[in-house]
């Protein structure tokens, strides 16, 4: 499953995101990659949850981002979660090519038994209804 997590820029979707991760490692079940496009969360990531720097990697487009994903739940099958955080800071998603990306993302999710959760800096109503993705969106407190 796929699972888009939403909110404005300074909301605490890395935050979440890296919670997220640790919780999942704390489970102990699966692999965990966090992708980001710097090392920021080294400190704050669970040192056994995989952290990918995808700006190393020299992705610039959707379709090198899918291929990197793919890439790595081909080589280790024993991943359950993949995070990515930033990915927006080197690649254009956009209402345009959203449906395209989550529909990709979602086809190697269930091919590899993995959820993905993608952090984009959007509100929900920025997503389109066709959209088949879980929403987790977070809003400032009061």
């Amino acid at each position: 499953m796929i699972y888009l997590v939403l909110g404005e820029q300074g909301v605490g979707k890395t935050k979440y995101l890296v919670e997220e991760a640790n919780k999942e490692k704390e489970k102990g079940n699966n692999n965990i990659v966090f992708i980001d496009t710097d090392d920021d969360q080294i400190q704050t990531l669970d040192h056994k949850v995989r952290l990918i720097n995808a700006s190393s990697y020299k992705i610039k487009n959707i379709d090198g981002l899918l291929g990197f994903v793919g890439g790595i739940l081909a080589r280790d099958y024993d991943i359950g979660k993949i995070f990515i955080d930033g990915i927006y800071d080197i690649i254009e998603i956009t209402s345009e090519n959203i449906n395209e990306v989550a529909s990709r993302l979602n086809n190697l999710s269930e091919y590899s038994k993995s959820d993905i959760y993608l952090g984009l800096d959007w509100k929900k109503s920025d997503v389109p209804d066709s959209l088949d993705a879980q929403i987790i969106e977070l809003k400032l407190e009061d």
